[in-house]
């Protein structure tokens, strides 16, 4: 696992308080992760999740796998965990205005540490947000406290791929997006087989090429402009984050 030192979780909860979500929603949308609504729908029908279930999001966010899950999957209930009371507040804004609060609730706390009862989900969801979370074996241990005997851990996140980045490669990458770390698809499977679950796939979705290409489009033919708003006009920043890519 590649890691960087002195990235913590207040950096990352800063991170997403400031100018950094305002260009995720611009590029992303409400979906703050790689394929929007296809991929969420895809690791949906993959894992199974249907009508009546309920589950819990841990690094939700601002709720918009959930409001997906509820409105889409029919899914009864979701509690939504993240430690960015700003995106939270912003989650319980959009569910009150989308009239789905009453099926979804958020919880500000530490996803390795939410405080909600054993067994209590028939599934744990995530997208591409467990890659900001410093210890990952205490956050996969707790997504297993967590799902009922019978449930489903249900997530997609950044990996290294099986060409190993270089650490000089690594530490630009991990730098620029705030990851304290990333995982590979083994090292998750070793977690989640350590905390007794049984692994039924873990693979590269394949989507990460073709999107990258769909952002810097975005960026360099139609976005410009507000997407230099959010960096305070800063050129030589916008240039670094799109070389980086």
């Amino acid at each position: 696992m590649k890691s960087i030192e002195d990235i913590t979780l207040a950096d990352v909860t800063s991170l997403y308080a400031g100018a950094q979500t305002e260009f995720l929603h611009l590029l992303y949308g409400q979906q703050i992760h790689i394929g929007g609504m296809k991929a969420s729908l895809d690791l949906a029908e993959r894992a199974r999740i249907s009508a009546g279930l309920s589950g819990v999001d841990l690094c939700c966010c601002n709720g918009a796998g959930m409001r997906f899950l509820v409105r889409f999957q029919n899914v009864a209930s979701m509690v939504g965990v993240d430690a960015t009371e700003s995106v939270v507040e912003r989650g319980r804004r959009l569910c009150r205005e989308e009239e789905l609060d009453d099926r979804i609730r958020f919880v500000l706390a530490d996803a390795c540490q939410s405080g909600m009862p054993t067994s209590s989900a028939d599934f744990v969801w995530g997208e591409d947000a467990w890659c900001y979370v410093v210890e990952k074996p205490r956050l996969i241990a707790e997504a297993a406290r967590l799902v009922r005997p019978g449930g489903v851990i249900a997530f997609t996140d950044w990996v290294e791929g099986p060409e190993e980045m270089s650490e000089a490669e690594a530490q630009r990458l991990l730098g620029m997006m705030n990851f304290p770390n990333v995982e590979d698809i083994a090292g998750y499977t070793r977690l989640l087989r350590e905390n007794g679950c049984e692994v039924h796939a873990a693979e590269d979705t394949g989507r990460f090429p073709s999107y990258v290409d769909l952002y810097l489009n975005m960026i360099e033919m139609q976005l410009t402009y507000d997407v230099l708003k959010t960096v305070a006009f800063r050129s030589e920043l916008l240039q670094t984050i799109t070389d980086s890519f």
